[in-house]
């Protein structure tokens, strides 16, 4: 059995689904043509990466909810088999591998959310697709990536042994908390791991002096599939829109268990243009094609006696 077979046979969830309607508008004027979850990590789209995390952690569906018109992030995932037959002409087989990859990850389907109405509205469209007996879901934002892959499968065994939804939070300086939503959190206290604690509500985006802990959202969450009927319950906040927040806090009143895993690593947010960057160095430098020309570059490029035209190739 395959580490993804055995990821499958344990999950709690089949479906994975990724919020991906969104403009873009940080990223203008490239997403006027190009959705912005297609923008290369390296050379990698963004929810290609998200989408092989879901996979790796159980899921063997991925449930895209895009805008009307914004079709190209689903076609992402269909083969192409032109390009793959000019490629395999070519001898290249190396990038045939590369674009083999993403229709093979798991089943790609998309339903649309026609109004911009918040994240809640937007995972509410997921329902249509699932078969009767999911019991739960996990959701993945493809603006986020969460590093290393793993936090889905702990999250899956803290559902397993705690039930109810489960979400994953990451550390944040004090400084950065009114950037965030963050949770109110209090110790389990027969948790081995000492990362996993109960949720006793959230705060979106507080003031430093009103805020709970420094736990933050970071864009992974394993919900039950209560979850619909709470957005079917919530009102709508800011411009009418509804917030998964709200929802998961309405369960949270009801008595539903909710639990946060603390994840200790780091986190790429590739929802703005400097935290892509950032991003795209990371990677660039764990790849052996790149990573030691671009260090030595960088190294040059920092140096406080850097001279751009001492450096400069002709």
């Amino acid at each position: 059995m395959t580490a993804d077979a055995g990821a499958a046979e344990s999950s709690c969830f089949r479906t994975a689904v990724v919020p991906a309607a969104g403009l873009g508008t940080r990223f203008l004027p490239a997403t006027k043509t190009v959705p912005k979850e297609l923008l290369p990590v390296v050379d990698t789209p963004g929810i290609e990466l998200v989408a092989a995390e879901a996979a790796a952690s159980g899921a063997d569906r991925l449930i895209i909810v895009t805008s009307p018109g914004k079709d190209g992030v689903v076609a992402h995932f269909v083969e192409d088999l032109v390009l793959e037959g000019t490629l395999e002409e070519r001898g290249k087989l190396h990038l045939l591998e590369k674009v083999r990859k993403a229709p093979a990850l798991l089943d790609v389907t998309s339903v649309v959310q026609e109004e911009p109405l918040g994240l809640g509205h937007a995972v509410a469209q997921a329902e249509q697709a699932l078969d009767d007996d999911e019991d739960a879901i996990a959701v993945l934002l493809p603006d986020d990536l969460v590093l290393p892959n793993g936090v889905l499968e702990v999250m899956n065994r803290v559902r397993r042994k705690r039930g109810g939804s489960v979400l994953c939070a990451i550390d944040v300086p004090k400084e950065q908390v009114s950037a965030y939503g963050v949770f109110d959190v209090e110790t389990v206290p027969d948790a081995v791991n000492p990362n996993v604690m109960k949720v006793r509500g959230m705060v979106e985006k507080p003031d430093l002096a009103d805020a709970p802990s420094t736990y933050a959202a970071a864009g992974r969450y394993l919900l039950d599939r209560a979850i619909f009927d709470a957005l079917r319950r919530i009102e709508p906040g800011q411009g009418g829109e509804l917030q998964l927040t709200d929802a998961i806090a309405l369960l949270i009143d009801e008595g539903h268990p909710v639990h946060v895993v603390v994840h200790r690593g780091s986190r790429h947010d590739l929802g703005n243009p400097g935290g892509y960057l950032r991003a795209a160095v990371d990677f660039a430098l764990e790849r052996e094609e790149y990573g030691p020309a671009l260090r030595e570059w960088l190294e040059q490029r920092l140096a406080p006696d850097w001279n751009p035209q001492l450096t400069a190739t002709v």
